[in-house]
C-alpha cells in the first residue's frame, strides 16, 4: 500500500461464501464463459475478463446492491464497465445472478440481434447501465451518475429517519472498473478532475492495472504514476491490491465507502489472460480468441472440463441463483424502509416522484412561449429566458456550461443555486442545479449523459458551437443510448464575428445533423427557441409526438428580429420541422428556405425580390430531422414538388439543405472558413445581406 493511501481494516462480507473451492469454481466459470463465447464468435476480448473474474465477482457478490428482477430499481448501486471490451465479464455476471440474460444469449456473443453485443450497450441488455466501449467514456459518464446521486440525496432524500440509512433517494454508490486505455484518453482526465473537485465520495472505481496495451507493455507509452495522478486530482487512492486477494479488495471497497468526501480509486494488480499459459501477461491476450489448443491448455491447467463449452457447474448455479434471490429479498426489505421514509417525508417523496415521472404543468408550452412572439433578441438570450422559467416549472432540470455562463451558453439560472465548490461557504454543495463544468467540454457532455441516465434530473449542458467538436463522442453516445440530454450551443455561425475563423462554426451544423437519433433545432426567434425547449420536455415525458433521444439547440450570438407569421400559425408547427413564414398572393416564383438567423434575412430578400416582380415564399426550417419525419404530402405543402425553384440559405456549409433544392438547386452558404471582423462586415463580405441574397436568387431563377 502506498504512503498516501488510507489504511483499511477488515470487514465481513455481506452474506457471501468464504468457501475457497466454490469461489475458485465461480471464478473459472466466469473466465471460461468468456473464453468459450469468444471462441464461438471467432472474435472478442478475453484477457481482461480472465484477469478480473475474481475481483468482479467479489464486487458483485458482496458489495454491489441490485435486484436482478428489476434492473431499474431506483435505490440500486450502479456498475459501470468502462473498459467495455471486457463485456463478457459483465454478461457472465448478469447471467449468473439471474438477470434476463440466458446462456444461449452468451453463446450468441457478437451476433446480429443478440443481447450480447461486442461492447455493453444500454437498452440492449438488462442490467447494463450505459453504453461503454469508446475508452474513457464509461468513467466520465459514471462521474455524471455519481453527481446525480449526490444531488438527488441532497434535494430529495433528506429528512432521514432512524433505520432508513441508504433506503432513501440518492444514497447509492457508483462502482466501476477502468483500464489503462480509459486512463490514457483525455476525457477520463477531465472527468476525474471534476469528480475530485466536486468531492464525489459515492464514486468507487477499480483500476485494472495489468501493465499491458494492445501494442505491448504500458511502459512503451504510459509511464506516469496513476496513484499520484489521482491523488493530485483529490481522489482517495488504495494502491497495490492483488487482483486475486478478495479479502484485500473487500477491505479497499469498504474503505472507499467510508471515504465520503473523496472519490476512490483502487489500484488492482492483475494478470491479463490469467490461466492461459502462453497468453497470460502478454499483449496478445488482449484481443481475439485463444484458439482450440490454448483453450484446452488453460482449461486443463485450471481443472476445467476440456469437452463442451459454456459450462456452469451445478453448485455454482445454485449458489449464484441463491445470491440473486437474496439480493431481491434485500431490495424488498429496503423498499419497506423506503416506504417508512416516504410517510415521514411526504413532501420530499412527492418531489422525487415528480422528477422520476417527469411531471410538468399541462400548460407548460404556453408558459414558455408567453411574451416571446415578436420579441427582438439573440436566440441565446431567449434561451436564457426560457431556462429561468423552467427553473420554476421543471425544478429537476440541472446543467451548465464549460466556463461560459457569462456568455449565456447556457447561463447561470439565478434561482437555482450552484453545485460544487462554487456554492459558497456553509451551503450544501449539492443543493443547487447550476453546474460549473469548467473548461472540460470532452467530459461535460459525458457527465451530462450520466446525469440523464441516472433517472432523476433532466440534464443540459452547453458551450460555443465550435467546441461541439470536442464533445462529439458524448453527443454520439447520447444518441446511441437515447439519453434525454439537452445540448445547448451558442455562437452558431460566422456571425460570432471578431473572434475569427477558429471560433466560427462552418461545417459543425451539417455534421451534427447527420448523427442518427439526434434532433437538432436552429431556431429563428424566441417562439422557435421556446418550442425547441418544449419539444425536449415533451420527449422527456415520452410523448408519442416527440422522438426519444437527445436534443441539440443551435443559438445565435447576434440579435434577431421576432418573425411576423400568418394568423394560421400555431406554435406546435415548429415541431413539424418547417412551416411557411410568408406567402405571396398567387403562386410563388421561388421558395426561400432558411434556418435560424437566416430566416429574417430571407424575409428581407423576399421583399427585395418583390420589388423586382418576383414572388417568394419564405419557409423557416428549425429542424431538418423533424421535417423529414412528416408525410410526403405535408412536406410538399411546405416545399412544393412542382418545379418551383427552391433556394436554401444558411450561414454555414448548408449541405444538409441541398436535398431540398435538388442537384442543380442553389444553396447560399459558406464555401470557406470565416474571418475576423464585426459580424455586419462579415455578412456583407460573405454575401449574407438581403440585397446580395436577392441578387443571387434572381440570377439563379
Amino acid at each position: 500500500m502506498s504512503a498516501h493511501a488510507t489504511p483499511v481494516s477488515s470487514s465481513p462480507r455481506s452474506g457471501g461464501t468464504d468457501d475457497p473451492a466454490l469461489l475458485g469454481r465461480i471464478e473459472n466459470t466466469i473466465r471460461f464463459l468468456a473464453v468459450d463465447a469468444v471462441e464461438r464468435a471467432g472474435i472478442g476480448h478475453v484477457g481482461a475478463a480472465m484477469a478480473l473474474a475474481a475481483a468482479a465477482f467479489e464486487l458483485w457478490d458482496n458489495h454491489l446492491r441490485f435486484d436482478p428482477q428489476d434492473p431499474e430499481w431506483p435505490l440500486r448501486d450502479r456498475f459501470i464497465l468502462s473498459n467495455g471490451h471486457a463485456s463478457l465479464l459483465q454478461y457472465s455476471l448478469l447471467h449468473l445472478f439471474g438477470f434476463d440474460l440466458s446462456l444461449e444469449d452468451i453463446g450468441r456473443f457478437r451476433q446480429l440481434g443478440s443481447r450480447t453485443p461486442g461492447h455493453p450497450e444500454y437498452g440492449d441488455t438488462a442490467g447494463v447501465e450505459l453504453t461503454t466501449g469508446p475508452l474513457g467514456q464509461g468513467i466520465a459518464h459514471a462521474v455524471g451518475m455519481a453527481l446525480a446521486g449526490r444531488m438527488t440525496g441532497s434535494q430529495f432524500g433528506g429528512g432521514a429517519i432512524e433505520g432508513a440509512g441508504r433506503d432513501r433517494p440518492g444514497q447509492h454508490f457508483v462502482y466501476g472498473i477502468v483500464g489503462d486505455g480509459c486512463l490514457m484518453e483525455g476525457v477520463s482526465s477531465e472527468a476525474a478532475s471534476f469528480a475530485g473537485s466536486h468531492s464525489l465520495g459515492n464514486l468507487i472505481f477499480i483500476y485494472d492495472d495489468n501493465a499491458i496495451t494492445i501494442d505491448g507493455g504500458t511502459e512503451i507509452t504510459f509511464s506516469e504514476s496513476v496513484p499520484k495522478r489521482f491523488d493530485a486530482y483529490g481522489w482517495h487512492v488504495v494502491d497495490a491490491v492483488d487482483g486475486q486477494d478478495r479479502t484485500a479488495l473487500a477491505e479497499a471497497l469498504e474503505a472507499g465507502r467510508r471515504e465520503t468526501g473523496r472519490p476512490t480509486l483502487i489500484i488492482l494488480k492483475t494478470l491479463i489472460g490469467r490461466g492461459a499459459p502462453n497468453f497470460e501477461g502478454r499483449n496478445k491476450a488482449h484481443g481475439g480468441p485463444l484458439g482450440e489448443d490454448e483453450t484446452k491448455l488453460a482449461k486443463s491447467g485450471l481443472g476445467w472440463p476440456t469437452e463442451g463449452d459454456l459450462i456452469v457447474p451445478d453448485d455454482v448455479r445454485e449458489y449464484c441463483v441463491g445470491r440473486g434471490a437474496a439480493k431481491h429479498a434485500e431490495r424488498v426489505a429496503a423498499d419497506a424502509r423506503l416506504e417508512t421514509w416516504r410517510v415521514a417525508n411526504a413532501e420530499a417523496a412527492a418531489a422525487w416522484d415528480t422528477a422520476r415521472t417527469r411531471s410538468m404543468p399541462t400548460d407548460l408550452t404556453d408558459k414558455l412561449v408567453e411574451g416571446l412572439d415578436g420579441a427582438k433578441n439573440a436566440t441565446r438570450k431567449h434561451s436564457a429566458t426560457v431556462l429561468e422559467r423552467l427553473a420554476e416549472y421543471v425544478p429537476y432540470m440541472a446543467g451548465g456550461s464549460a466556463d461560459l455562463a457569462g456568455s449565456a451558453a447556457p447561463p447561470i439560472v439565478k434561482s437555482a443555486g450552484v453545485v460544487g465548490p462554487g456554492a459558497g461557504e456553509g451551503i450544501d454543495p449539492f443543493a443547487g442545479r447550476n453546474i460549473h463544468f469548467g473548461v472540460r467540454e470532452h467530459a461535460m457532455g459525458s457527465i451530462a449523459n450520466g446525469i440523464a441516465l441516472d433517472g432523476t434530473f433532466l440534464a443540459y449542458c452547453g458551450t460555443f458551437m465550435i467546441f461541439s467538436d470536442y464533445m462529439r463522442p458524448a453527443i454520439r453516445l447520447a444518441a446511441l443510448q437515447k439519453a434525454q440530454t439537452l445540448f445547448v450551443f451558442t455562437h452558431d455561425s460566422i456571425f460570432v464575428g471578431e473572434d475569427g475563423p477558429t471560433h466560427q462554426p462552418v461545417e459543425q451544423l451539417d455534421s451534427l445533423r447527420v448523427i442518427p437519433g439526434l434532433t437538432v433545432f436552429r431556431p429563428a426567434d424566441g417562439v422557435e427557441t421556446a418550442m425547441a425547449y418544449a419539444y425536449y420536455l415533451q420527449a422527456a415525458q415520452g410523448s408519442d409526438r416527440c422522438a426519444s433521444g437527445p436534443i441539440l439547440l443551435s443559438l445565435t450570438r447576434q440579435g434577431l428580429p421576432g418573425l411576423e407569421r400568418p394568423e394560421s400559425f400555431e406554435p406546435t408547427d415548429v415541431w413539424k420541422g418547417a412551416y411557411i413564414v410568408s406567402n405571396p398572393d398567387g403562386k410563388a416564383d421561388v421558395v426561400l428556405l432558411a434556418t435560424g438567423s437566416e430566416v429574417s434575412l430571407a424575409v428581407g430578400a423576399a421583399e427585395e425580390l418583390a420589388r423586382d416582380g418576383l414572388k417568394s415564399r419564405v419557409v423557416s426550417m428549425p429542424s431538418v430531422e423533424l421535417f423529414l419525419e412528416q408525410s410526403e404530402a405535408d412536406q410538399d405543402a411546405i416545399l412544393p414538388d412542382d418545379g418551383t425553384p427552391i433556394v436554401a440559405i444558411e450561414a454555414g456549409r448548408g449541405e444538409t439543405l441541398r436535398r431540398f433544392v435538388g442537384r442543380r438547386g442553389l444553396v447560399i452558404g459558406m464555401e470557406s472558413f470565416g474571418a475576423s471582423a464585426p459580424y455586419e462586415a462579415l455578412a456583407n463580405h460573405f454575401g449574407f445581406t438581403a440585397s446580395k441574397v436577392a441578387k443571387r436568387v434572381k440570377a439563379h431563377v
